[in-house]
């Protein structure tokens, strides 16, 4: 049996999904006849898109999985399609004109065409409910599986001048109350991610000490991970959040917001603030810094957290949603 993987075009900086997918590819292929596609085209404009659905016409497979941000091509993928939702932030932010469009061909279109509609946390769910409520019958709840290399590495706290991690620097990631929140904290800052001159200008004003990292390979990530303290994760939106996860695998202490698809990952095992009051931020990180039994709970409690997400798992579900069409 035939299963082809649809990813968007490959492209630096952007490299998320293909991750996710990566992790469980292995399980995939003691099964099927598993194939890699990636679109031959990036951009928006009527020629990409024609070409894109042109492409995905020509490669059909037996079980066609979407692996998301290119949604609109299940106009052309046939009837065994899975689709993977990983949020709606695309369809919820922007001009209402842009956010109709986005609802239209990417979602509302996509949803009739699909056999069935994965999402990535009850976070992601819920919104597909909501926005979609015709496709509710098709929607599965998948978590994100971790990487198999994300293993648990001893540190010692540093409590003089803790190591703080943030991972990824879009507006989502809320790291101007996040900064701010460490302007009266003697740390070190890593960042994961590209810097705009305007984020760098906050750090300097706040006079933290910061690291910049960018393009990192796999074991780049691990690594900063591992030579952190802890994770500062107080997002204002996320369909999943992988970096909380990723942290309690290495056994790290992790905060993060106090709702959404944060909190319910987290399931009581990170210290929850309000990501829109920076004095929440600083006393989640104060209070980590300065609690050690605190502390090793959050660690111990994060590792045990973590081993939800394994890869042979999560990819299960995904081989039970396939023979579920294939035997539908």
């Amino acid at each position: 049996m035939k299963l082809n993987l649809f990813f968007r075009k490959s492209e630096i900086g952007f490299y998320s999904i293909e991750t996710v997918f990566k992790t469980i590819e292995p399980f995939f292929d003691k099964r099927y006849d598993l194939n890699n596609l990636s679109l031959p085209n990036s951009d928006l404009s009527y020629k990409a898109i024609k070409s894109n659905l042109k492409y995905s016409s020509r490669n059909r497979a037996d079980i066609n999985h979407i692996t998301g941000h290119i949604n609109y091509i299940a106009l052309a993928t046939g009837k065994n399609t899975v689709l993977t939702i990983h949020d709606m932030i695309s369809a919820l932010q922007g001009h209402p004109l842009k956010r109709f469009f986005m609802l239209c061909f990417w979602f509302w279109i996509p949803a009739l065409f699909v056999k069935r509609i994965t999402v990535i946390s009850e976070h992601t769910k819920r919104e597909v409910f909501r926005y979609i409520p015709f496709a509710k019958s098709k929607v599965v709840v998948i978590n994100n599986p971790i990487g198999n290399n994300f293993e648990y590495f001893p540190k010692e706290f540093n409590r003089l001048k803790p190591n703080i991690l943030c991972v990824g620097t879009k507006s989502n990631k809320n790291l101007d109350r996040i900064f701010k929140a460490l302007a009266s904290i003697d740390c070190k800052l890593t960042i994961i991610g590209k810097l705009e001159n305007g984020t760098k200008r906050l750090l300097e004003e706040y006079q933290i000490n910061y690291l910049s990292l960018v393009d990192l390979s796999e074991e780049e990530v691990i690594k900063a991970y591992k030579d952190c303290d802890l994770l500062c994760f107080a997002s204002l939106y996320e369909g999943f959040g992988m970096p909380i996860i990723e942290a309690q695998a290495i056994g790290r202490p992790v905060i993060t917001s106090n709702f959404g698809a944060m909190k319910e990952i987290s399931k009581g095992t990170t210290c929850l603030v309000d990501p829109l009051e920076v004095n929440s931020i600083q006393n989640g990180i104060e209070k980590i810094i300065s609690d050690e039994s605190y502390r090793q709970e959050l660690v111990s409690k994060g590792i045990k957290n973590a081993k939800r997400f394994k890869a042979e798992f999560i990819a299960e579900k995904y081989i039970k949603v396939y023979e579920d069409i294939l035997n539908g």
